[in-house]
């Protein structure tokens, strides 16, 4: 469980094939950037950008993960080396919820049709698939590329997010341009009550 509040940037500095009884899958290295490793351990849970991955090894100032051939056809940005990531270390009971609750599986990709200055901030407009149009409404919760964020309009298929200069400096958000894709997370709790409502 995470929050979406991104604790450093890192990169893929490596990409390898596993080889293992046809897995399709990755390993990835990964630079943890200014993420403190000090309390990570072999099996614990790290977001790359939004997506909940299992550290497989450590070393000084960096990390490796294997993802399968499954969650890399659901997701964004976890296949080649030299992409800056947003990280975020899994979720303490104790710890404060400045975000909103992040399972970090990834529900749909999104598609970036704007992203502008608008006064001291940005303006984020990015295309959602059907399937998670019922789950997004007006001050709302969603994750984009992990990182936790408030709608601020749902029109169409089309939502808008105002970014603040801070979440722009500590995220990878400020090098999105129209066309790029972004893993998107809805918020949970909206699915839930959607499924118990059967809406």
């Amino acid at each position: 469980m995470f929050t979406g509040i991104i604790q450093a940037v890192g990169e893929i500095t490596q990409v390898r094939p596993i080889i293992d009884h046809g897995n399709n899958g990755l390993s990835l290295c990964i630079s943890t950037g200014d993420l403190d490793l000090g309390d990570v351990g072999v099996g614990d849970s790290i977001a790359v950008n939004g997506v909940c991955l299992t550290v497989t090894s450590l070393v000084v100032g960096k990390f490796t993960v294997d993802v399968s051939q499954e969650t890399l056809s659901c997701t964004e940005g976890l296949n080649q080396p030299g992409i800056r990531v947003n990280l975020e270390k899994a979720l303490r009971l104790s710890d404060r919820l400045g975000g909103h609750l992040v399972s970090g599986h990834v529900d749909a990709i999104g598609l970036v049709v704007k992203f502008e200055p608008a006064g001291e901030s940005y303006e984020l407009i990015i295309w959602a698939p059907d399937s998670i149009l019922r789950y997004l409404t007006h001050k709302g919760s969603i994750a984009v590329n992990g990182v936790s964020l408030t709608v601020n309009q749902v029109e169409g298929n089309e939502f808008s997010i105002n970014l603040i200069p801070h979440t722009l400096a500590m995220t990878t958000l400020k090098e999105l341009a129209p066309e790029m894709r972004v893993n998107l997370e809805t918020d949970m709790l909206a699915r839930y009550v959607a499924k118990l409502l059967n809406i």
